[in-house]
């Protein structure tokens, strides 16, 4: 706690770790008046029975009740959770940012008794459902060739395209410097309706003059703005309480399997937990043809076209703007 606020008062940048359990930190942080802006989690809570560790017990006797006691587990482990929620909601009533990442913290918190775990929101209904409206979400390609100097060559492309976007460059110029690959070469950013058609184009306009050695692959997150139906996440709190309704992330496979995407799949529980979201994912191959061109055109102009439409659909106004500022169809309000 003296190292943070010491690195606060000198506006020093710090990152401190502790080893400890959620249960027992943030209650202790909160009783000892440890002031904090902002306050957030990413537990994955959405299974208390294998992918959590209550509080009180040591590794190892988890492990041991886990294996004897399934029942006790469960409620042991949705009690940990609760009292965890409890101390953010604690500085949530103290004035500080409170939100968490939706991994069903809230969700299980509730079940372990503590009423008022969705006193605070999600991340996306906090922050993010304004760029959803706008068909903005994750971006993500893959160089083929396995040559860093093709990520390399797309970043510069990136940067090109969008010379106005500040963040955009920001996040370009820092991943390129600190963030390590792991497998094959790979980046991702955000980008909205019309951008990530630019984007395929561009590339697979490089992979064809050869400035690219091997085709790119182009993909995005579950997470993105109209491909998913997860009411603790995604389409948490939507305006027209459709939180639940899983027909858009169909219509949105069925639709980029029509405009040509070279994978798509549906699937769930992502991030959540099976049987608590639906998503449908999709994935595009530029590799340099007329053919791909076509297909990256469609795929990418459709994809984040259906998070416009399914925003509208809500009753976003923002959304309503988008689609008549860039000319997407929106025959509900024809």
């Amino acid at each position: 706690m003296k190292r943070c606020v010491a690195a606060r008062d000198e506006r020093r940048a710090l990152s401190v770790g502790l080893l400890g359990n959620a249960a027992d930190v943030v209650p202790e942080l909160l009783e000892r008046g440890f002031a904090a802006d902002i306050v957030t989690d990413q537990t994955s809570a959405h299974d208390p029975l294998n992918g959590y560790v209550p509080n009180l017990m040591s590794v190892s006797e988890a492990m041991e009740l886990r294996a004897s006691d399934p029942d006790e587990y469960v409620r042991r482990s949705r009690a940990t959770i609760a009292a965890h929620c409890a101390a953010m909601v604690g500085y949530l009533d103290r004035g500080s940012e409170v939100f968490d990442y939706g991994n069903s913290l809230r969700a299980e918190a509730r079940l372990g008794g503590f009423e008022r775990a969705f006193a605070y929101p999600g991340f996306v209904p906090a922050y993010i459902r304004p760029q959803f409206c706008e068909g903005r979400g994750p971006f993500r390609w893959v160089a083929l060739s396995g040559d860093p100097g093709d990520i390399a060559a797309t970043d510069r492309a990136v940067l090109d395209e969008f010379p106005e976007d500040e963040p955009l460059a920001r996040w370009i110029h820092q991943a390129s410097e600190r963030i390590a690959f792991q497998g094959l070469p790979a980046r991702i950013c955000w980008l909205g309706y019309g951008e990530r058609g630019r984007m395929g184009i561009r590339f697979n306009e490089m992979v064809r003059s050869g400035e690219l050695r091997a085709p790119i692959v182009i993909g995005r997150d579950h997470l993105d703005s109209g491909s998913v139906a997860s009411p603790y996440r995604e389409t948490e709190g939507m305006a027209d309480e459709s939180d639940a309704i899983a027909d858009w992330p169909l219509l949105n496979a069925l639709v980029n399997t029509s405009a040509g995407a070279t994978w798509v799949s549906i699937h769930h529980g992502g991030g959540v937990g099976i049987g608590r979201s639906i998503h449908a994912g999709m994935v595009c191959v530029a590799d340099g043809s007329e053919l791909a061109a076509q297909k990256l055109d469609r795929v990418l102009t459709t994809d984040p076209g259906t998070g416009v439409m399914r925003h509208v659909d809500a009753g976003y106004a923002s959304a309503t703007e988008v689609a008549r500022e860039r000319g997407v169809r929106i025959p509900m309000i024809e």
